[in-house]
């Protein structure tokens, strides 16, 4: 007999779970509706699915089964946990926060556990053996089984790096060693998002910044105005209303170590101490200077663990395995390379960076005297080689600014990709939801047939909680 109480959580459950727009993969994302809370019972009902199917396939391969029935039906069963899981690891990238963060680590582990269930199963693996070895010379094979031999190639290698091989304690050890540094990796680049949003450096001194582009200071000016509303309004009292716009050119100026706020700072502002703190901030974010938030520790237990990691699998140390799936044919051909390009190019450097020196000696003051500067400091040199770039060639970064704006840029990008392809890319906005109003969605179609042939957001501007600024 079931109890009313248990079919009403049952349907309570089903609801949810229809209803959770990470389940819903019929189309493109629902971006707009996608929360933090939807991830867990996601990712829960889909990890029972997978295994259930997973589990079901294992039971069916043999020696015999044809390649049609391994590969493709593998694919079918992780693509819905794929799918889920990719737009959950794309908003943690372009949208992190603490709810969605926690959601995130709290399912990562369950999800790095059915990854490698697939690529440990014996069955699985044997099966792909059996299906490359009944195939005969690659010579006069069609492009479609060429592309299957690259995949069971491919699925095997991935399969051997992934542990397939191994039993009893060195299994477990290896599946630990996986799970830990999966932790490790979200912890580490957490840590640096967190860093990164912390700093800031309020300029109040116009002369700081003589000279610095005005679509810097716009950038600057502004960081200090959203700064000033997001402190009036925290505890829902005051308004955005309430906080007058700064002016740009008068300030006061928020310098902050995303990437074009950063990338500005080492290049056009003039003042030394300025950039000395900035370049500071930047190199030590997430290190031994934040208790908190110190990555050092993570990354000697990620070398350790991922050498480890090697030595299970039977290479002498890690970058032996990284090689393992790479075009590079060894470690000793990897250094080969790095010292020839070294070779190759330090002349060069030393030379530029020698007429770097002689600009900021000549115009840059006392400062830059022998008496006061043996050499350029690293937060010196990106300051003056943009300056050697301006002397040059009679050019400023701000004159060249207008011919780059993004439109004319898409605009260039997109008639190259006709020239080349012969395809025609179009602007679809709502035609897809996005994650942030600034997002755009364009369609590619086929010049001759006018098929629609695939889409994509673009997403060119960096925000805070965007890990890529990092």
């Amino acid at each position: 007999m079931v109890s009313s109480t248990a079919t009403s959580a049952d349907a309570v459950t089903d609801d949810a779970v229809a209803s959770n727009p990470l389940l819903a993969q019929e189309g493109l994302p629902k971006f707009s509706i996608i929360s933090p809370s939807d991830l867990g019972p996601a990712v829960s009902h889909l990890l029972t699915k997978l295994d259930s199917e997973f589990s079901a396939l294992e039971e069916t391969l043999k020696p015999d089964t044809p390649y049609d029935q391994v590969l493709p039906a593998i694919e079918r069963i992780q693509s819905p946990l794929g799918y889920a899981w990719g737009v959950a690891g794309h908003l943690n990238g372009v949208k992190n926060g603490d709810e969605l963060r926690k959601a995130y680590e709290e399912n990562q582990p369950g999800v790095v556990q059915a990854m490698t269930k697939f690529s440990q199963s014996r069955a699985l693996y044997d099966a792909l053996v059996s299906i490359q070895e009944s195939w005969g010379p690659s010579e006069d094979i069609s492009f479609e089984e060429s592309q299957q031999r690259r995949a069971v190639e491919n699925s095997l290698r991935e399969m051997t790096l992934g542990g397939v091989g191994l039993d009893g304690v060195e299994k477990e050890r290896f599946n630990e060693i996986k799970m830990r540094i999966a932790e490790l990796s979200t912890k580490f680049s957490n840590h640096v998002l967190d860093a990164t949003k912390d700093f800031s450096l309020t300029v109040t001194d116009a002369a700081d910044l003589e000279g610095v582009p005005s679509s810097a200071k716009a950038m600057w000016a502004n960081a200090h105005y959203m700064h000033l509303v997001a402190e009036n309004t925290k505890d829902g009292e005051g308004a955005a209303e309430d906080v007058e716009q700064v002016d740009p050119a008068t300030g006061p100026w928020r310098l902050s170590l995303d990437g074009p706020s950063y990338i500005a700072t080492l290049s056009h502002v003039p003042s030394r101490s300025v950039r000395e703190k900035v370049y500071r901030a930047y190199l030590t974010r997430a290190s031994e200077f934040d208790e908190e938030k110190n990555n050092v520790p993570i990354i000697y237990e990620i070398l350790r663990l991922k050498e480890e990691r090697a030595k299970l699998l039977g290479f002498s140390n890690f970058a032996e395995l990284s090689l393992a799936a790479k075009m590079a044919p060894s470690v000793a051909a990897v250094g080969e390379l790095s010292d020839f390009i070294l070779q190759k190019s330090l002349p060069a450097a030393e030379k530029e960076l020698q007429e770097v020196l002689a600009l900021a000696r000549a115009t840059g003051g006392d400062e830059y005297s022998d008496a006061n500067l043996d050499k350029l400091k690293p937060w010196d040199t990106t300051f003056w080689s943009e300056r050697l770039k301006e002397s040059k060639f009679d050019l400023t970064e701000e004159e060249l600014r207008p011919y780059f704006a993004l439109p004319a840029v898409l605009d260039g990008m997109f008639g190259l990709v006709d020239r080349i392809f012969n395809v025609e890319v179009k602007a679809a906005d709502g035609e897809a939801e996005v994650w942030n109003p600034d997002v755009r969605f364009f369609n590619i179609y086929d010049k001759g047939t006018k098929e629609h042939i695939s889409s994509f957001y673009l997403d060119p501007y960096s925000r805070p909680a965007d890990k890529r600024g990092t």
